[in-house]
């Protein structure tokens, strides 16, 4: 099976969109913690072609875990705002850098808790005006990757520039140590990288996808007190990974897992180990379906 997940995390890499997120698995019943990446692709919401995926991995939360994950890979990366991906967009990086896209429900987050705190004018009308592009955003999930672009520039751009000019106006009357001027100077210490979606019609605007496909692990961290040593929550993220995916793919991961564990254990062919990961066997079941 180990296998199995080492080619999916071969594939996503030649893929020029990738979203990238790292979670804790801590317990307060457990004296150690670790941490699981996840690395996604999904093109569905501009019509792309390529199968939903998403690959866990458990190295560590350093950056040399997160360069060593991605080395080589030059494409896009969307994810929030941690230091360690910023790495990944250092022009020094061997092979080149990345392109770093940031996301908007992580900046969106500040404003949120800011006015559940009480009455917050300024939080309240940033998250009015963020709405409004999610609204956009909502209309044109689905088409084409240039059809978003060209969406986004006429109605989505001017909001947005309007936004920034907006905020810096609120930002100049209110105290530097605000926790509303905190929030505000992250989006703008971000800006290059939230406003990327703009000109790229496969870009997101969130990391709302992998964020998903990561809560499965965030509710089940109690369990990880189960895995004893990082031999146990490697084996954890392999299995996860084709869970998940399998998801992605609509079909259901019990079946899948028990068809894909007796051919390998009765000795599939290593040379044909890509026909076992979640796509590969979701389009040969329908087909033999469909004979």
């Amino acid at each position: 099976m180990r296998a199995t997940i080492n080619a999916a995390i071969i594939a996503l890499p030649r893929h020029r969109i990738l979203i990238l997120i790292v979670a804790r698995l801590s317990s307060s019943l457990s004296r150690y913690t670790g941490s699981f990446w996840a690395i996604s692709r999904d093109d569905r919401p501009w019509g792309g072609l390529d199968p939903p995926a998403v690959v866990y991995t458990y190295p560590g939360r350093g950056g040399e875990h997160c360069t060593a994950l991605l080395a080589g890979y030059t494409g896009i990366v969307h994810c929030d705002g941690y230091t360690v991906y910023k790495q990944l967009a250092d022009p020094q990086r061997d092979g080149g850098p990345a392109t770093l896209a940031f996301c908007w429900t992580h900046w969106r987050r500040g404003f949120v808790e800011i006015e559940e705190g009480g009455p917050a004018p300024i939080a309240h009308e940033a998250l009015e005006r963020v709405a409004a592009l999610y609204a956009i955003e909502n209309r044109i999930r689905g088409r084409s990757a240039d059809e978003r672009r060209a969406i986004r520039q006429t109605q989505t751009r001017p909001l947005v520039e309007a936004l920034k000019t907006w905020l810096e106006n609120r930002l100049a009357a209110v105290s530097d140590k605000s926790t509303i001027a905190e929030v505000i100077r992250y989006g703008f210490n971000h800006w290059q990288g939230l406003v990327r979606f703009l000109d790229d019609g496969r870009i997101e605007m969130d990391t709302n996808s992998v964020e998903r496909a990561m809560r499965p692990i965030a509710l089940k961290r109690r369990n990880s007190l189960f895995a004893g040593h990082d031999q146990g929550a490697v084996n954890w993220a392999c299995i996860a990974s084709l869970i998940e995916t399998a998801k992605l793919q609509d079909i259901d991961p019990k079946p899948y897992l028990a068809d894909i564990l007796s051919k390998l254990v009765n000795g599939w062919p290593m040379a044909k180990i890509d026909e076992l990961l979640p796509w590969a066997w979701a389009q040969h079941s329908k087909a033999r379906l469909a004979a």
